[in-house]
């Protein structure tokens, strides 16, 4: 075989005009029109995101939720504008709807703990039982409210623990926030013998009471009888104080009524036991 010559070409036998005129031409434009759609999409993607969240933020959404609400908006958004910008190039979206569809159901059937703890993060952000800040008991364990994200909520316990708690056993379970409030009411109970003056020790706890400028007057202490026990006469003492100061009232309440009984001869009695043996046998 003859090797081909490359003079033997009739280079002006090619339509250089028609393929202009049937390929580059109509892809050129294809092109410029699918960057275009792209260009403009992504910017009134942004514009539309960051009118979202001003909006959020006008209406004192918080701005964990601001962000997180954000980039979903963004995301779906831009995903809009590269379908159409892919379909402007003549490719067929219509499979990769549905493959993207698919992949989507795969990822949520796999993450589907995941995911429930994100719809849980999002219902604490919104409906707020709690802040950062904020003392709580929930999901089984209790501490101040460090941070509330997405899919965890991060807590610091009394002895400065850092404890990570899922958001769907914070939000699916009971919430107890001791902060919420301004004020808390401290429960105690006493208890003195049945041969120890009623009318003193009650006078002594209102005594100590009354010199506690950190209880409050309204609403004003109890200092009741409350239960004639099997082996004491019980008191519930209950103040008002507001609830930074609840530990250190608890707890100095404990020592003084303690110490004020000690001096003034008031027992307290605590739990015995009398074995009585039987010499007969």
């Amino acid at each position: 075989m003859d090797e081909l010559q490359l003079e033997d070409l009739d280079v002006t036998k090619i339509d250089f005009a028609g393929l202009i005129d049937t390929y580059v031409i109509p892809w050129g434009i294809n092109i410029i029109f699918a960057l275009l759609i792209f260009i403009v999409g992504k910017f009134l993607v942004n514009v539309i995101t960051n009118l979202v969240k001003k909006l959020m933020g006008k209406a004192k959404v918080d701005a964990i939720l601001v962000n997180f609400i954000g980039s979903i908006i963004k995301s779906v958004l831009l995903l809009f504008v590269v379908i159409a910008a892919l379909d402007q190039l003549g490719v067929n979206t219509t499979s990769l709807i549905a493959l993207i569809g698919a992949a989507g159901l795969a990822i949520g059937l796999a993450l589907q703990g995941s995911l429930q703890n994100l719809a849980s993060g999002v219902m604490l952000i919104i409906f707020r039982p709690f802040t950062a800040g904020d003392f709580v008991e929930a999901g089984g364990a209790m501490g101040v409210v460090e941070e509330i994200g997405i899919f965890t909520t991060m807590m610091r316990t009394g002895d400065n623990k850092e404890v990570i708690v899922p958001n769907g056993q914070m939000f699916g379970g009971i919430i107890t926030n001791y902060s919420r409030r301004d004020t808390r009411r401290v429960d105690m109970v006493f208890g003195i013998g049945y041969g120890d003056d009623i009318r003193k020790a009650k006078d002594i706890m209102t005594g100590i009471i009354a010199a506690d400028e950190r209880i409050l007057k309204d609403p004003e202490p109890l200092i009741a009888v409350g239960e004639l026990a099997d082996s004491s006469v019980n008191f519930n003492v209950r103040p008002w104080v507001s609830s930074g100061d609840y530990w250190g009232v608890y707890f100095d309440l404990n020592e003084k009524i303690k110490l004020a009984f000690d001096d003034n001869g008031i027992s307290i009695p605590f739990p015995q036991m009398d074995v009585h043996l039987d010499k007969s046998e």
